[in-house]
């Protein structure tokens, strides 16, 4: 048995053998191997099931796993910090676009489970890595040192699990009506900024890029950077992951709400994505579980495969159209903790008169 074709590693997990199945539990992707084929919780079955791949780096996992081979037209790096990663991947052309199912573009990934913990000092630090990185972007897209920018809190205030994009604007620094009444000399350091929380369609009636798009032809920023909460394909990364993409972003796209896009063609300025997965598809465990329940019973290794989980699947699943997301029961503290984290390190990227270990003394 040769598994050295398998990419579904993380820095993270954990991965256990047993018999003739490898587990890699900080991925929460299992892998059968039946008569020498390997069965895996494969994209084809994701798309079946009409799981949409918010992250970048679980789409590029999938496509290698699958594939046993590099993505042609996708570049992927990995970096490390004290307590977690930084993965960056690059779609390069529509090649990979198309495999990838996600537009060309950057797509950075930071990983650390010191984004659950209580501890101020990681957090300090993920909030730093995380604003250089963000720094490291707006210069590539070629936005100066005082060009004005929109901050844009997608999502639902009222649901906890959505609510990360809303009180990532209420806690981020805003600067804009300080430049307009403030005079040269004691603006110091501080660019314009505005934030605005737009809530959702149910809420407002009104389509949330109408509302943007509205806002980005009064106000005229430089760039739009839009924080919203995202869905994976993996436990372990429910709210332990910061995505940040230059490519926009498809509100309500991760639970299968396919909304009018927030993207550089759409709204005129170039686009910052900023996202956390705080719910994870129900199907997800569900297959997992069966994957789990295969390996603990030998005698289920002949009776199960793809089709039959995926039946299984649709069928627990059915009382809610198959589509059921789940999240913690502390995501109340987490969306809290990991909102700071953000705007903390929004405070950084944005403004040269804000450093390291000071980005969280000003936010609300």
């Amino acid at each position: 048995m040769h598994f050295t074709s398998i990419f579904f590693t993380s820095l993270s997990s954990k991965v256990y053998h047993k018999g003739n199945i490898i587990l890699n539990l900080g991925e929460l992707y299992f892998y059968k191997l039946i008569g020498g084929n390997i069965l895996t919780l494969t994209l084809d079955l994701i798309k079946n099931l009409g799981i949409n791949l918010d992250l970048a780096v679980e789409a590029h996992s999938l496509l290698r796993g699958d594939a046993n081979a590099e993505i042609q037209g996708v570049i992927e790096k990995v970096d490390k910090f004290a307590n977690g990663t930084i993965t960056k991947i690059q779609i390069l052309d529509e090649n990979g676009a198309k495999q990838m199912g996600k537009q060309p573009g950057n797509y950075l990934t930071i990983d650390s489970n010191g984004l659950r913990e209580n501890n101020p000092e990681v957090h300090q630090e993920i909030a730093d890595v995380f604003g250089r990185e963000l720094e490291g972007l707006l210069k590539n897209i070629g936005i100066g040192e005082n060009d004005p920018v929109l901050i844009i809190g997608l999502g639902n205030w009222d649901a906890t699990p959505d609510a990360l994009g809303p009180k990532v604007a209420s806690k981020v620094l805003v600067t804009r009506h300080l430049h307009k009444y403030t005079p040269q000399n004691v603006q110091g350091g501080l660019r314009p900024v505005s934030a605005l929380s737009p809530g959702v369609l149910g809420i407002t009636g009104i389509e949330t890029a109408e509302i943007v798009k509205g806002v980005v032809e009064k106000v005229q920023p430089a760039l739009v950077i839009a924080v919203d909460a995202l869905a994976a394909m993996n436990l372990n990364r429910i709210t332990s992951t910061i995505q940040i993409a230059d490519t926009g972003i498809n509100p309500g796209s991760g639970i299968g709400n396919q909304r009018m896009a927030i993207t550089k063609d759409s709204l005129g300025v170039p686009v910052i994505a900023i996202g956390i997965p705080t719910v994870v598809h129900a199907a997800v465990v569900v297959s997992s579980s069966l994957y789990y329940l295969e390996n603990n019973q030998p005698i289920q290794k002949t009776l199960l495969n793809d089709t039959i989980i995926q039946d299984a699947i649709q069928s627990v699943l059915e009382p809610f159209h198959g589509n059921l997301t789940v999240t913690p029961k502390e995501i109340d503290e987490l969306i809290e903790t990991t909102a700071k984290i953000i705007a903390s390190g929004l405070n950084q990227a944005l403004h040269l008169a804000i450093g390291p270990e000071e980005g969280n003394i000003y936010y609300h």
